[in-house]
């Protein structure tokens, strides 16, 4: 992969993260907490409603978290020099599977035979 796209792929990656953070954020999680904090009205009537929104949002806060880390692993794959490196075959993951998942850790042929 060029340096140039090298290049692209950071500044794609680092946008990612300050997103995935302004969203952890505004979930009450991540690095600091949001001045607006989610509340959930404890006196509402139904108290199940409360427990599943709550659960939800923890559920969408781990999957932030999850992708986070894995933006976190692509940036450090850049500075590391193995960025666009299977993990499983060590072959060169294609440029087109990392345009579309620029934090893909496998080829095709390897992520295909996990499933």
């Amino acid at each position: 992969m060029a340096a140039v796209s090298h290049q692209t792929v950071r500044a794609q990656l680092v946008a990612d993260l300050a997103r995935l953070d302004e969203q952890l954020v505004a979930l009450g999680h991540g690095h600091g907490k949001a001045s607006t904090d989610l509340e959930f009205d404890e006196n509402f009537a139904d108290h199940g409603q409360v427990t599943a929104e709550r659960g939800e949002v923890e559920a969408l806060a781990s999957t932030l978290e999850d992708h986070r880390g894995d933006v976190e692993r692509a940036l450090a794959k850049l500075d590391g020099g193995t960025y666009g490196t299977c993990e499983k075959c060590s072959q060169e993951i294609a440029e087109a599977r990392l345009e579309a998942n620029p934090v893909a850790t496998l080829c095709i042929t390897c992520a295909s035979k996990r499933r």
